[in-house]
């Protein structure tokens, strides 16, 4: 029985130690993959080293090595279960890694009570402690401290230049300047990306606006994503959708350190309704180091067609809110989770209506893309997976000196 088990815990530890030591996506995992690695050579000898304390007896310390295996065994095989049952969807590999470390428990117990010889025995029960805090230790940092530290934020920024008229001086363009900056030590994928330009008119009062119209402006705040000043002789009207469109490939990167920049431009005719123009950028990315993404991100749905779509987007379109629907497959960033968890998939929502356009994204088992999930759901997506969402806008400008030149 104590060899089966640490044969079986060797062939797993070096399948999974192997992987990660070669593949994993951080330091710390590959650290991990290297422990994994040394454990399973260590529950490899105390397998040689249990037969020879049961048969031939030829080595003195035989025992005393078959209790370090065994030992080594039981505590990774625990760590794996915990770790298993907190993140894993399979059922199979809860109950191997239970299996074997009841099993390895009981293979500590039985070389035990054959009152194995240890020397110097304060020396090695202090070896043995120091091994324990360290793997105990670097099993935290992985899978407690890492998935929760301080998040690296990129930047987007937005720049207009200066208005271009056409020859028949009917019509304007408006260059828009945008730039993604990743100041940080991890790399992204780009899940998605979207620059919309909202026309917004608005018109003065030939008087001052009474108190209760600045409450009524205050009050749509509540309700609106737009969050126009309160004025005394302005009056907003809600803004409109003039154009929206990607900016950027999705399924591109940006390393860290680097920066992308690229150039939009808007055209209006000169007797276009509207006062001011305001222009939004977003981008939804995901961490490089917590997930690989298979690419491509194909193109799935559109909202409105015959395709099957969650009901919440459906509900979406009927108040006005089109979708263009992408996915792609991800997998995990250890060895691991890879096999202990279902399949996921990043589902990119390109959402546009009368009132603006937007880029959401989730990560699912393939069938749980109708599911709503909870903020506790959502946070832990977005620690496991290192989901970032940028927003920057408005940036606004009058059209009163461009359009006076008609």
């Amino acid at each position: 029985m104590i060899v089966l088990v640490l044969l079986m815990t060797t062939v797993l530890l070096a399948r999974f130690g192997l992987d990660d030591f070669a593949h994993d996506l951080t330091f710390a995992g590959r650290l991990t993959g290297a422990v994994l690695l040394v454990v399973s050579f260590t529950t490899l000898v105390g397998a040689a080293a249990a037969l020879d304390h049961w048969i031939r007896q030829s080595y003195a310390y035989s025992g005393l090595v078959a209790l370090i295996g065994t030992f080594a065994a039981f505590l990774t095989n625990a760590m794996l279960l915990v770790q298993t049952l907190k993140n894993g969807d399979s059922v199979a590999y809860p109950a191997l890694f239970g299996a074997l470390t009841a099993g390895s428990a009981g293979a500590v117990f039985a070389v035990w009570r054959t009152s194995v010889v240890i020397p110097a025995p304060k020396r090695v029960a202090a070896a043995l402690i120091v091994s324990s805090v360290i793997a105990i230790a670097n099993f935290g940092y992985q899978n407690l401290y890492q998935p929760y530290q301080r998040q690296t934020r990129p930047l987007i920024t937005l720049s207009m230049g200066k208005p271009v008229l056409s020859k028949d001086r009917t019509a304007f363009a408006v260059p828009v300047d945008i730039t993604l900056h990743n100041h940080g030590d991890v790399g992204f994928y780009v899940l998605g990306t979207e620059v919309h330009a909202m026309g917004k008119q608005v018109p003065l009062s030939p008087k001052d606006r009474l108190r209760q119209q600045w409450r009524g402006d205050a009050e749509q705040w509540l309700n609106s994503s737009e969050v126009n000043p309160l004025s005394r002789r302005e009056m907003h009207q809600p803004g409109e959708l003039v154009e929206a469109k990607p900016w950027m490939p999705d399924g591109q990167w940006v390393e860290s350190n680097d920066t992308f920049a690229t150039r939009v431009v808007v055209q209006l005719p000169m007797d276009t309704p509207y006062d001011q123009v305001a222009f939004y950028a977003t981008a939804s990315l995901a961490r490089k180091d917590r997930l690989v993404l298979q690419p491509p991100i194909n193109f799935v749905a559109y909202s409105w067609g015959r395709e099957k779509v969650p009901g919440w987007v459906k509900e979406q379109q009927k108040s006005g809110l089109d979708s263009l629907i992408y996915r792609a497959r991800v997998h995990e960033n250890n060895a691991l989770d890879e096999r202990t968890r279902d399949p996921r998939f990043v589902t990119v929502y390109w959402k546009f209506g009368t009132h603006g356009a937007s880029v959401q994204t989730s990560i699912a088992r393939k069938g749980e893309e109708s599911r709503i999930p909870s903020p506790a759901d959502v946070r832990e997506l977005v620690s496991r997976y290192g989901l970032v969402d940028l927003y920057t806008g408005p940036v606004e400008r009058t059209l009163w000196d461009i359009k006076s030149q008609r």
